[in-house]
């Protein structure tokens, strides 16, 4: 008997097959969720500076670079000082002449220089920021392939504007020819300048789209800009603490108190703590010898505002075996000085001055000495890109001021954990340098350097700054909101 054919007695199939109208189906409504989502959510760009702005970048940290616009400021508020500067009497006053500053006076006397070369004296010379900064924007286009900052020459463009005023340099100069009348506004050229600058911005369109908050200053003397920082406030404030925005609250306890009120001007939510210029030379790890002394200290014994801690400091150490404190400053007679002595040291001791920080603290790194912390409140460059922790040691005030309690302290450290703290401070100490080494700072920068990485905080900053600038703008007019820059 012949076998059934198959084909003749099968059912007749169907146009599509149960799992492909399934699979037809899933990738209809995909297409439609698709067109439905770019229909009503178009890909956009913000600009903090256009007018015509209305839409947040949802991922305003993606660039790899921070586009700067530069104030077109005149020259005179900048490389200008630094004319003025040098052809200035050099013996008038302490703060306008070093040995090293006559010796390039008597070089260049005759010589004029588009970009003259900052002043080496060290009172001036610790807040040159301001002169590396400036050096890199003004630097060619195809010399700075390293550099976070991209400059722009469209406002429109920018993700921040620039401020190229001197302003150390400025305050400087005028506590040198007449400390006198620095408080004061009559005859004082320091705060004519200011109010040049200020004038000058506000009246851009830049500032007004903005109310400033987009705006850069280079604020590293704790006096800079003393006379309008409350015209400047909301703008980012490159500064080396929050210690010279600080005041007295005289109103309690008879005005004798010392408790210190914040200013609302300075926030680490918009602001950003740049470091001191270290003034002692880099030792490199291989180079290191043994350490004899414990601890190390130069510097003033007698200081004002959390310095008093330091003078009770100073008296619990000064006769402790193994601990040098000396008096003075690392300028041209004490600079050798201040070398043998922090290579020569486990430690360098860190209080507070006049303010917070000091460039102590930097020359201790590039010294490759463990800094000894004594602050219960300070603000420190680059915090969440490196971790002070992994190379210095942190001190209550309460603690540092108890007998001995130090001194035992910073015995406990085993030779292996001194030497894990200088491993990585030797790693973090390009992060603090400035100098590029090309004159007038005009030149390629140091990729991992300080300019990088301030600009690199900068950066950091604009969500929360870009989000102030639409709540401004949206603002009803004739509102006025009070600051308050009090989060740290």
């Amino acid at each position: 008997m012949a076998p059934k054919s198959t084909i003749n007695n099968a059912s007749p199939s169907p146009f599509f097959s149960i799992p492909t109208l399934f699979l037809t189906s899933t990738l209809l409504f995909t297409l439609t969720l698709a067109f439905f989502f770019f229909l009503f959510n178009p890909p956009h760009r913000f600009n903090p500076i256009s007018s015509s702005s209305s839409q947040i970048s949802q991922n305003p940290l993606s660039s790899n670079s921070i586009k700067v616009f530069v104030s077109d400021l005149p020259r005179s508020l900048n490389y200008g000082l630094l004319d003025n500067y040098w052809s200035s009497d050099s013996d008038s006053d302490s703060r306008l002449g070093s040995d090293a500053d006559r010796e390039i006076r008597t070089t260049h006397l005759f010589e004029t220089f588009e970009f003259p070369p900052y002043p080496e004296n060290p009172l001036i010379k610790q807040y040159s920021a301001e002169y590396w900064i400036m050096g890199d924007l003004m630097t060619p286009p195809e010399q700075r392939t390293g550099s976070f900052a991209k400059r722009v020459f469209e406002v429109e463009e920018a993700d921040v504007v620039f401020v190229p005023f001197f302003a150390t340099l400025s305050a400087e100069m005028q506590l040198g020819l007449a400390k006198g009348v620095f408080r004061k506004k009559v005859g004082n050229q320091d705060y004519e300048r200011q109010r040049k600058v200020v004038d000058f911005v506000k009246n851009t369109e830049a500032w007004k789209r903005s109310g400033g908050r987009d705006h850069v200053f280079v604020l590293t003397d704790p006096v800079a800009m003393w006379h309008v920082r409350a015209e400047i406030a909301a703008a980012i404030l490159l500064v080396v603490d929050f210690g010279g925005w600080y005041r007295l609250d005289s109103r309690s306890s008879g005005g004798n108190s010392s408790d210190m009120i914040q200013h609302t001007q300075v926030s680490l939510l918009k602001d950003v703590i740049v470091p001191y210029t270290h003034l002692l030379p880099r030792l490199i790890l291989s180079e290191n010898k043994k350490r004899e002394t414990l601890l190390y200290f130069k510097g003033a014994k007698h200081r004002h505002r959390g310095g008093l801690v330091r003078e009770k400091m100073w008296d619990l150490l000064v006769d402790e075996p193994g601990i040098i404190m000396e008096e003075g400053f690392p300028n041209a007679t004490g600079k050798e000085q201040s070398i043998r002595g922090m290579r020569s040291s486990e430690f360098c001791l860190h209080p507070a001055g006049d303010t917070p920080t000091s460039c102590r603290l930097f020359d201790a790194i590039q010294s490759l000495c463990i800094p000894v912390i004594v602050s219960d409140n300070i603000e420190l460059p680059f915090e969440g890109m490196i971790d002070y922790a992994e190379f210095s040691v942190f001190v209550a005030v309460g603690d540092a001021l108890k007998p001995k309690w130090l001194v035992n302290h910073l015995k406990s450290f085993s030779k292996s954990q001194r030497d894990g703290f200088r491993r990585k401070m030797s790693q973090v100490q390009p992060m603090f340098d400035y100098d590029n080494g090309h004159p007038g700072g005009i030149g390629p920068i140091i990729p991992d350097g300080a300019v990088n990485n301030i600009w690199h905080k900068v950066h950091q900053k604009l969500p929360m700054i870009k989000e102030a600038i639409v709540r401004e703008r949206r603002k009803p007019p004739g509102v006025s909101v009070p600051l308050r820059c009090h989060c740290t």
